[in-house]
This record gives structure tokens, C-alpha cells and sequence, in this order.
């Protein structure tokens, strides 16, 4: 039954990956690039990677279909046919295709015990974890403490790719963190229901990202999946209140300083170790009790890797949101007075079915 479930689910993201590319109504492909993500997130379940499955429900399946609309609110939602790029596309993708299949003649079999991911460092983990690190989910103790550089190079990524985001869209921004004060303020959702859903949901979405920021130790979870999740609830009253009433709880400036705060949280706690005499990360000396020790930084550095992942997520909505609600308002104001179509204000929608290069 399993097998035949995983079947199922390779097919079904075969098709959806298929139709991604073939589609050139972008809006569609962002729909399909979400179902995608959700088929993930169910495949990572039946093979036993829940951490996984919950970041990729959370970030696949939510919010980059979201980011994706909104970066086609900006630059249109066809895609113009470029038969000479199209076949530079196919040429590099059967290059790289053909590669990673002739690199799989190399690999081990799949579950084989043989393998080197199986007989390194794997069983140290498994059968020295619960003694070296005190913590019964292992997933958290290698990502944690075990690999705790790495981490923190991830974050760093995130944190970089941040700022990547801010540059660019701050290029030809004139006042990307501040209301035009001539300009007209996005109402909330007029759908009652929304809000009302909106209302509801928000808390528990919170709540619940609490609860896997700090029951990562004992169960599926951590940083990662909690800033997501925590960044979610921010999103949803986004969409629900308007980007002006976010903005009033969460503002531009203070949701740039918590990006760097989780760095420099994750950073010190390896200054830190150091100072005391100890290696760069090495929990051991945050207490008297290595394994004490190793549960304060973990708790610590969970902490920072969720308050940069929801900073970045929250910081990047409100810089595409902002563009949008500066574009929807240059537009009718650039229309010419002839112009019904602009006049009625539909200049955001324009801009929506529009080409995109």
C-alpha cells in the first residue's frame, strides 16, 4: 500500500511539474506550483520526514504561491514566447537531465544498509544522541548541535536573500517604508467572511507556531518551521486588513531589525562558547552540565533561526505589497483622461493580464 501510494504521489508531481513548464498562463502556474508544494509535503510524510513536510506545506504550498502573485501583479500574468530562449531552456535542462542520470550509476541503492550515509556518521547519531545531547528528537540534535555551523550558514542565507529582495525593490522606490500621504489607503477585504475567518484563525496560527518553535527537542519542528508559520498569521491579517493595519503591528523598520537580531542572536551564543574557552558553537559551555548546555543553546539559537526566518518572510510581503499599492496608484494617475478602462481604476488588474518577459 505504500508503494503504491508513493507511486501515486511521483506521478502526480511528474504531471504538475510537466504542466508547470508547458503553461504560459503564469497566474495557473502559480496555482500548480502550489499544488505542487502540497504533493511534496504529502511525500515527505509517507516517507517519514515530517520537519520537512511541515516547511514545505508552509513555504511550497503557502507562502510562495503567494509571493509569486504578487510578483505578477508587477510584471504580468502571460508569458511572451521567446522561441529562441525556449530552446536554450530545453538544450540546458536535457544537458543537466542527462548528467544527474549518469551520476545516479554511482550511487548506492536506495536503502542500502551499505551505504555511506548509513555506516558514517549516521549511527553515531542515531545510538549517541540521546546521551551526548539529552534531546529524544534527532533531527533537532543534528541540525542543532551536530551541524550547528552549518545552520547557522543557512541562516545566513536566508538573512542574505533578505536583503537581496530589499535591494531590488528598493532600486526605483521612492519611499518604499512610508504611505504616500496623496496616496489612496487599500481597504481592508471586503468579504465579511474573511475577516471573520481571518479573526479566528490568527490566534491559533500564533499559538500553534509557538508551540513548534519550542517543542522542537520532542517533536517535529524548530525555527525554521515556526518562523514560517508565525509568518503566515502576519500574512493572512495582511490580506484580510490591508498592509497598512499589518504595518500598524509589525512596522517596515522593526521587521528589518529582527532579521539581523536572529543572526546576531545564533552568532553569539557561538562568541559565547568561545569566550569560554570552548569551541565556536559548542553548547557545553552555557552551563555546568554539558547536557544543561546543550539544551540552553539549542532552545537559544531555535530562537534566532525563527525570528530571521519570519522576519524575512514578513519583510519581503510588505516590500511586493508595497509595490503594489504604489503601482496601483502611479497607474491611474499616469492614465490618460480618455482612457474608461483606467479611470475605473482597473489599472492593478491591467497590470495582472499583462506580459511578462
Amino acid at each position: 500500500m505504500d508503494l503504491l501510494l508513493d507511486i501515486a504521489l511521483l506521478a502526480l508531481l511528474l504531471v504538475t511539474a510537466i504542466s508547470i513548464a508547458w503553461i504560459k498562463d503564469l497566474f495557473a502556474a502559480a496555482m500548480l506550483a502550489g499544488i505542487y508544494g502540497l504533493l511534496s509535503a504529502g511525500f515527505f510524510m509517507t516517507m517519514g520526514a515530517v520537519d520537512v513536510a511541515f516547511t514545505e506545506a508552509a513555504v511550497g504550498a503557502g507562502v510562495s504561491p503567494l509571493l509569486i502573485l504578487l510578483t505578477l501583479g508587477l510584471c504580468g500574468r502571460y508569458q511572451r514566447a521567446d522561441r529562441n530562449r525556449a530552446k536554450m531552456a530545453i538544450a540546458l535542462v536535457a544537458t543537466v537531465g542527462a548528467l544527474l542520470i549518469t551520476a545516479t550509476a554511482d550511487m548506492p541503492f536506495f536503502g542500502d544498509a551499505n551505504a555511506p550515509a548509513q555506516i558514517h556518521v549516521a549511527p553515531h547519531y542515531i545510538q549517541q544522541s540521546m546521551a551526548e545531547i539529552g534531546i529524544p528528537n534527532i533531527v533537532t540534535s543534528v541540525l542543532a548541535s551536530y551541524r550547528g555551523f552549518d545552520t547557522f550558514g543557512e541562516v545566513v542565507v536566508i538573512f542574505t536573500a533578505g536583503l537581496g529582495v530589499l535591494s531590488l525593490l528598493m532600486a526605483n522606490a521612492s519611499q518604499p517604508f512610508q504611505l504616500n500621504p496623496q496616496a489612496t489607503v487599500r481597504a481592508q477585504s471586503r468579504d465579511i467572511v474573511l475577516r471573520v475567518v481571518a479573526k479566528v484563525l490568527i490566534a491559533p496560527i500564533m499559538l500553534y507556531a509557538l508551540y513548534v518553535q519550542f517543542h522542537g527537542e520532542y517533536g517535529p519542528g524548530g525555527g525554521f518551521q515556526a518562523g514560517v508559520i508565525f509568518a503566515v498569521g502576519f500574512i493572512l491579517y495582511g490580506l484580510a486588513f490591508g498592509l497598512d493595519a499589518v504595518r500598524k503591528v509589525a512596522s517596515h523598520g522593526l521587521v528589518q531589525l529582527l532579521s539581523a537580531v536572529g543572526v546576531l542572536v545564533y552568532g553569539c551564543v557561538g562568541v559565547v562558547s568561545m569566550v569560554s574557552g570552548k569551541n565556536f558553537l559548542d553548547y557545553g559551555a552555557l552551563a555546568g552540565d554539558p547536557i544543561a548546555g546543550q539544551h540552553i543553546g539549542i532552545i537559544v539559537i531555535e530562537l534566532g533561526v525563527g525570528i530571521t526566518v519570519a522576519s524575512v518572510m514578513i519583510m519581503i510581503f510588505y516590500l511586493f505589497s508595497a509595490q503594489l499599492q504604489q503601482r496601483e496608484v502611479e497607474l491611474p494617475a499616469a492614465a490618460p483622461d480618455n482612457n474608461p478602462e483606467m479611470d475605473n481604476g482597473s489599472g492593478g488588474l491591467k497590470t495582472l493580464e499583462g506580459g511578462a518577459g
